[in-house]
């Protein structure tokens, strides 16, 4: 009999499910839990597991580990919740579900799991399996190595268009984007590529390497996931190779690996420009290990914020002459503080993105710098002459404050697309520069600055 096809659902579908699996467990309803899980898409019962209780998890975990799709279950879910639920299974167990997920989806959840839970599972499978699976654990995790599939179409040069398309018809429902058909020869190594569509427009005695593109664009087991990501979304693939150092080919990264890398590398630039670690299930984790996590960000704007008082302290005597200087500190160091946001992020995305080339450096800064000249001027001229109405006396307080937020502003942009881009010279992570690193100097640096003219220009 053929299953009924399950539907994915999202928004208020997921919260209804949502709810008709925490009453059908408040009442112990075993066989109606079942029932809708057998209906439901794995990934819909992913997103509404991370709202569930420890125990309602526990419980409703035990109940889709009977089910057929308990692996494409395990491979939607997040890693913490993951790890959580199969720890206490039995390696055979385990064993089993490893052997029905796909190779790579088995390697992740094996990397996540305790070296020790994860050895034990590993024995527990066959041996082709396991040699499969251990094969890419091999690579880093975060290079194409580590989330490629090995599940892919390949075919001998030397094969005709009829024996292409036999096996394609035997092989095809095991293997991942058929879509690509790659053409090797000798060991294995890359030649070719076809689409399944120009295979089948070619006469049958038509031999694959008369009609292949060779022309293939091909990543190294090493190469960056983000840069993988980048090559893909470049050249619109659905797919692309994965050769070893000697162009064998071993795998390939398919768009909805690649999808997830471009969501995981952008919530890691975002929380790390807003200052909050780059833990991506930092809202699962405990509580302590939150505090953990986004205390030492937090740390660099407290000492930014002493180091602020201090040199304001340090012009204690020139506020007391004219109190309206205190007036300003805040729009000034604001204005700095977010005209550099902006820029790093600009320049931070740029980055992840391919849009900014590090050969353009000089040009990226001219902009960059132009754009805080003109905001500065504008800004500054507004706050100038506000300055100078609400405040007789002294008599420059309006040209101190208008020129303050213009060299401030200034230097902000410059400084917020400069820093990224020398992190990015030195292979560092530049989204580390961004958020409370750069607010927090831009702040000493333009209290220091405002502080500083106003001493030169109001004879202090």
């Amino acid at each position: 009999m053929e299953k009924t096809p399950k539907r994915e659902m999202i928004g208020l579908e997921g919260r209804v499910l949502l709810d008709t699996l925490r009453r059908l467990h408040r009442r112990g309803a075993t066989e109606n839990i079942a029932k809708l899980i057998n209906k439901t898409h794995p990934a819909d019962l992913a997103w509404v597991f991370r709202s569930l209780s420890p125990v309602e998890q526990k419980d409703i975990f035990q109940i889709i580990a009977r089910t057929d799709f308990v692996s494409d279950f395990l491979s939607e879910l997040d890693s913490s919740i993951m790890v959580e639920l199969v720890t206490g299974l039995s390696p055979d167990f385990m064993a089993d579900i490893v052997t029905r997920m796909a190779s790579d989806d088995a390697a992740d959840l094996l990397e996540a799991l305790p070296e020790e839970i994860a050895h034990e599972i590993r024995t527990n499978m066959e041996a082709d399996d396991r040699q499969e699976v251990e094969e890419l654990l091999k690579y880093d995790p975060q290079t194409a190595g580590g989330i490629m599939s090995p599940d892919f179409m390949y075919l001998d040069e030397d094969l005709t268009v009829e024996d292409a398309i036999n096996k394609v018809q035997k092989r095809s429902e095991e293997k991942e984007m058929v879509f690509y058909l790659y053409i090797t020869h000798g060991e294995g190594q890359l030649t070719g590529v076809l689409s399944l569509r120009e295979l089948l427009l070619h006469p049958m005695h038509r031999q694959l390497r008369n009609i292949m593109n060779t022309n293939v664009i091909s990543v190294t087991t090493d190469t960056d996931q983000e840069e993988v990501a980048h090559i893909v979304s470049q050249y619109n693939l659905l797919a692309v190779p994965v050769v070893d150092a000697t162009f064998k080919l071993v795998g390939i990264v398919t768009v909805d690996d690649i999808i997830d890398v471009l969501r995981e590398e952008a919530t890691e630039d975002f929380l790390q420009m807003a200052g909050a670690g780059k833990e991506q299930e930092i809202l699962l984790k405990p509580l302590h290990k939150k505090i953990i996590l986004r205390a030492p960000w937090l740390l660099a704007s407290w000492i930014g914020g002493v180091g602020a008082m201090f040199i304001i302290n340090s012009f204690q005597g020139e506020l007391q002459r004219v109190l309206a200087l205190a007036s300003f500190i805040p729009i000034i160091a604001g204005m700095g503080g977010n005209i550099a946001t902006q820029s790093s992020t600009i320049i931070v995305r740029g980055l992840a993105t391919g849009r900014v080339n590090m050969n353009q450096f000089f040009q990226i800064m001219g902009k960059e710098l132009a754009v805080g000249v003109v905001l500065g001027s504008l800004f500054g001229l507004l706050l100038g002459v506000l300055a100078y109405f609400k405040y007789t006396s002294p008599l420059y307080l309006g040209l101190v404050v208008g020129l303050s937020v213009f060299l401030v502003m200034t230097m902000a942009a410059t400084i917020g697309s400069l820093v990224p881009m020398i992190l990015k010279k030195f292979n560092v992570d530049a989204a580390i520069a961004t958020g409370p690193f750069i607010t927090t100097s831009i702040d000493v640096l333009g209290v220091s600055l405002y502080f500083t003219i106003a001493k030169i220009f109001l004879h202090l």
